[in-house]
């Protein structure tokens, strides 16, 4: 009875292996916001803009680092893909995001990216989130036209 429980216990293990040598992360641990996603299917971000720039605003999920989030609510984040620097919104206002702490971590995003002009109100507002100081904030008098992304769920890895 022993040496079958072994037997199964060992086939399971070499079943769950890899059979394509590739490197899967069992330890990471991820925290989810909005809409619960996964982390299949990301698209890179040249594609993102070019499909953009034919297509309008496209559904799609991309990955970036954190550079910053809102510190007020949690409303908002600035994420780095690779040398852009996407402003990312909340679906709805439904959820947030943690005001503090996830700077320099990984994150994955699932919602829609559109280019779109950002008013100066707008702008100085996400200013005023930000923590910037009042000359910083009404140094701000020209709208922007960005990259900008509203997620409906989010992924930060450790």
């Amino acid at each position: 009875m022993n040496n079958i429980i072994i037997i199964l216990t060992l086939g399971l293990i070499f079943s769950c292996n890899n059979p394509n040598g590739e490197q899967t992360q069992i330890n990471t641990k991820e925290s989810f916001y909005g809409d619960l996603i996964n982390t299949s299917e990301i698209i890179n971000i040249s594609e993102v803009k070019n499909s953009i720039s034919q297509n309008g605003k496209i559904e799609t999920k991309i990955q970036g680092e954190i550079l910053s989030t809102c510190a007020k609510k949690g409303c908002w984040m600035k994420l780095k893909t690779e040398e852009d620097t996407l402003m990312v919104r909340f679906k709805d206002y439904s959820f947030f995001v943690p005001k503090e702490g996830v700077e320099g971590r990984n994150a994955i995003i699932q919602g829609e990216a559109y280019y779109d002009t950002l008013t100066v109100e707008l702008l100085q507002h996400y200013a005023q989130d930000a923590g910037k100081s009042e000359d910083e904030i009404l140094s701000i008098t020209d709208p922007e036209y960005n990259f900008l992304f509203e997620a409906s769920g989010v992924i930060i890895q450790e």
